[in-house]
């Protein structure tokens, strides 16, 4: 049987690497938490669990039980299941651990737990795994000429946990509490404008842009999390495009499962 390539999150990095794998003609199934917390929610798969169902640059993405995998994987669709300790593959009557592919993108920033099995391949996104102490390869996250590089043996950059480019852009919770808004992500603000209220706290826009991301409405937000991005530039149809970054890091997962022969012949 062809390789099943299992997706760890899917958030907007997430389904970057989905999109890509999934044009190339690859079977991918991502698994998410009961509440994601994409904040780039017109481009993740994630978004299923809340609407159940999306569509991210043409692709859609079904939230499916374990027994409806296969008829979304034949409508062409991409299953995401609520699965956060991808007990999924135990599940002999799905996966077979001689062609599974794991690819954690979860970006969780440590070492990852152990999985059910042992995979055919295990690939890990950005800061936190090493290869091969915990991975069989790393896929490098951060901006700059290593992007998308894939890294067989040693880990990834380390996390410098500034965002890119203007810091305010990122909005992040001032205290503990609900998130609420009746904001659109695309939607344009003025300076000063009101985005989104925690508990009696608003978050207000830092500067003239649009709304590139925002927390699924009803999320108990944590003080310090991000819950949404800002774009200065301005163009709503930004909100809409997968990243560059994002498909970057696919296109190493990409390699990474199409430069060795012995990984190329479980793939159809």
């Amino acid at each position: 049987m062809p390789a099943l390539i299992l997706i760890r999150g899917g958030g907007d990095l997430a389904s970057g690497v989905a999109l890509r794998l999934h044009l190339a003609g690859l079977q991918v199934v991502i698994t998410e938490i009961a509440q994601p917390l994409a904040v780039r929610r017109t481009v993740a798969f994630a978004n299923a669990v809340y609407e159940g169902m999306c569509t991210v640059e043409k692709v859609t993405a079904r939230l499916v039980s374990p027994d409806q995998l296969q008829v979304a994987l034949d409508a062409g669709e991409i299953p995401v299941l609520i699965d956060p300790n991808a007990r999924f593959l135990s599940n002999a009557f799905l996966t077979n651990p001689q062609s599974s592919i794991v690819v954690d993108a979860r970006l969780i920033k440590q070492p990852p737990e152990p999985l059910p099995i042992r995979p055919f391949l295990h690939i890990g996104l950005g800061p936190g795994f090493t290869a091969p102490a915990d991975v069989d390869a790393v896929i490098e996250t951060q901006r700059g000429h290593t992007l998308g590089r894939v890294i067989w043996d040693g880990p990834a950059s380390f996390d410098t946990s500034q965002p890119e480019g203007d810091p305010r852009r990122v909005l992040r919770a001032p205290i503990d509490g609900i998130l609420n808004s009746d904001a659109s992500i695309g939607e344009h603000f003025e300076l000063g404008q009101r985005i989104v209220t925690i508990g009696d706290q608003v978050i207000a826009a830092p500067f003239t842009g649009v709304l590139r991301g925002l927390l699924h409405p009803g999320i108990a937000a944590v003080q310090g999390m991000k819950i949404g991005d800002l774009d200065p530039r301005d163009d709503s149809s930004l909100c809409y495009l997968v990243s560059d970054k994002a498909l970057a890091v696919g296109g190493g997962v990409l390699e990474a499962l199409l430069s060795k022969p012995e990984i190329r012949a479980k793939l159809w």
